[in-house]
This record gives structure tokens, C-alpha cells and sequence, in this order.
């Protein structure tokens, strides 16, 4: 068996056209939904996504609010900031990159995110919403993979999934999204007992566990949908002294012999998670006007 190779890369970028669309289509109507990213310190890789962040978003047509601050940022003004966005009407999303300094508590500014605004889903009014089946913002990356699932396989209903790892950023959530497409869900983790028998399980499996490789062929069930969230850096020796290679959380060519269909890192989840951050922005800009989410989700046909 060679496994279908999910292309996430070909599927945000059709997300973005399907949102651009409708962005163009609000336009008209004197309506361009706004989303505000903060960023504070240098980090290098979060100055990359969130210079990444604001070039889809003016892509697709809507605004782009960038506010960048110094490391030394005190917790009072970042929590200013976020008010004053809060009310800031041209704002429909707001969100703040974490990590943030360690003189910040991050989940303090989480929740003072307003929940309608609250486009990364991290907000515990949006997480509850989630848990308990009520319409919100669901977590980008999640939601990512399980669009996904659903580019292979529409019906999910009664099949037996398997989560691997337990974060409030992925794991979670993605559980909870696959109880409400009636799956059977396993939330697996590090103090899980035999766990490759209980991958071996699983119809969907979804591995976010930040471990490289850590999933062999010999875990997956034949025919499995493997979705993988990992993104490591790990030696490349071959491609040089000190060169470094990007892989995931699946060994995947082993995988790939196994499973009937495979996310690759990179370009597998990576992509959909800005992708579902526009896609929630749009949501967001349609509920405080009272507007029609569009259907942007799926692709026609």
C-alpha cells in the first residue's frame, strides 16, 4: 500500500482563494474584516510567522494591524494594547504571539481578549464553547487538520480516532472537534500504557507531541488516516557539518507504507494554520455584523 500524500500546501492556498473571494464579496458591500497581530521581543521564528501572518492576510483583501513591542513590554501595557483593540472597531481578530516574556503571564492576556475577537481560539469562553458543542472559534491548528481529514474522508461517524498529546493548543481541542464528528476518541499522551497498541487503534490517528520520529510504521493501523503535527529540527549530517533537517512526530516513510493517507512535514498541518486564522477572522468580521459565514471550508465540487 503507498499512502495518498495529503497536500496541505495546495489546500490553504485553496482555503485563502475561497476566503479571498469572499472578502472581495463583502468589499462591496463597504465591509473588510481587520486582524491585529502582537508581537512582543525578537523571537526569530515568531517575527518570521507574523511577518508570514500579515502578508496572507493583505493577500486575501483584509487589513492587517501590526503592533510590535520591545521584550521589556510590561504585562500592564500589552494588557492596554489588547483593550484598546478590543474596542477598536475596525478590528475584527486579535491575536498575540506567544511565547511571551517571562515577566508576562500569557494566560492573563488570553482572557482579556474579547471572545468575539478571539480568532485563535485560546479564550476558556471559546474552549468551553468547543467542549460543549456551542458555535465559537476553534484553535487554527486543529481545525487545520481536521479539514484535513475531511479532504480524504467526508464522513468521520463512527470511527476510531487516536490524539496524541494532550495540549490545550492542539491535542484538546482536536479531540473535542472529532467527538463532534462522532468519532470514538482516545486522548493519548506520555504516561499512556502501551501506546503503540493503542495507535495500532485508530482509524484517525493525530500525532502533536513534539517528539521526532516517535511513531513508527509498526503503531499505524493499515489503511489509518495519520495526521502530523510535529515540526522538529534534527541533524542532517548528510546535507553537511551542523546542517539540520525538518521532520515530524511520524516516521514517515514508514508510515506511508502502512496508512491510506499522510500529511509530510513540512507541508503537510504548517500551512493550515494561517489559513484557518483568516478563516476565523472571516468568521468573526460575519458575526459582529450579523452577516452569513460564507462556505469557505470545503472546496467545490
Amino acid at each position: 500500500m503507498s499512502a495518498t500524500i495529503i497536500d496541505g500546501k495546495a489546500y490553504a492556498a485553496g482555503l485563502r482563494t475561497r476566503i479571498a473571494e469572499a472578502v472581495s464579496g463583502f468589499a462591496r458591500q463597504g465591509v473588510v474584516p481587520g486582524l491585529a497581530v502582537v508581537l512582543v521581543g525578537e523571537d526569530p521564528a515568531s517575527q518570521i510567522y507574523v511577518r508570514n501572518k500579515a502578508r496572507q492576510t493583505m493577500e486575501v483583501g483584509m487589513s492587517s494591524f501590526e503592533h510590535v513591542l520591545p521584550a521589556s513590554t510590561s504585562e500592564a501595557a500589552l494588557l492596554g494594547l489588547v483593550a484598546k483593540l478590543n474596542a477598536d472597531p475596525a478590528v475584527d481578530g486579535i491575536l498575540v504571539q506567544l511565547p511571551l516574556p517571562k515577566q508576562i503571564d500569557a494566560q492573563k492576556v488570553i482572557e482579556a481578549i474579547d471572545p468575539a475577537k478571539d480568532v485563535d481560539g485560546f479564550h476558556p469562553i471559546n474552549a468551553g464553547k468547543l467542549m460543549t458543542g456551542v458555535p465559537g472559534f476553534v484553535s487554527c491548528t486543529p481545525l487545520g487538520c481536521l479539514l484535513l481529514v475531511q479532504s480524504v474522508r467526508r464522513e468521520l461517524a463512527g470511527l476510531d480516532a487516536v490524539v496524541v498529546g494532550r495540549s490545550n493548543i492542539v491535542g484538546k481541542p482536536m479531540a473535542q472537534l472529532l467527538v463532534g464528528q462522532s468519532c470514538t476518541v482516545t486522548v493519548a499522551h506520555s504516561r499512556t500504557r502501551d501506546l503503540p497498541e493503542v495507535c495500532r487503534r485508530a482509524d484517525i490517528l493525530v500525532a502533536a507531541v513534539g517528539r521526532p520520529e516517535m511513531v513508527r510504521g509498526d503503531w499505524i493501523k493499515p489503511g489509518a488516516i495519520v495526521i502530523d503535527v510535529g515540526i522538529n529540527r534534527v541533524p542532517n549530517p548528510a546535507a553537511g557539518e551542523g546542517k539540520t533537517k525538518v521532520v515530524g512526530d511520524v516516521a514517515f516513510a514508514e508510515a506511508a507504507s502502512v496508512a491510506s493517507a499522510i500529511t509530510p512535514v513540512p507541508g503537510g498541518v504548517g500551512p493550515m494554520t494561517i489559513a484557518c486564522l483568516l478563516r476565523n477572522t472571516l468568521q468573526a468580521a460575519c458575526v459582529r455584523r450579523g452577516l452569513e459565514m460564507p462556505p469557505v471550508d470545503m472546496a467545490r465540487g
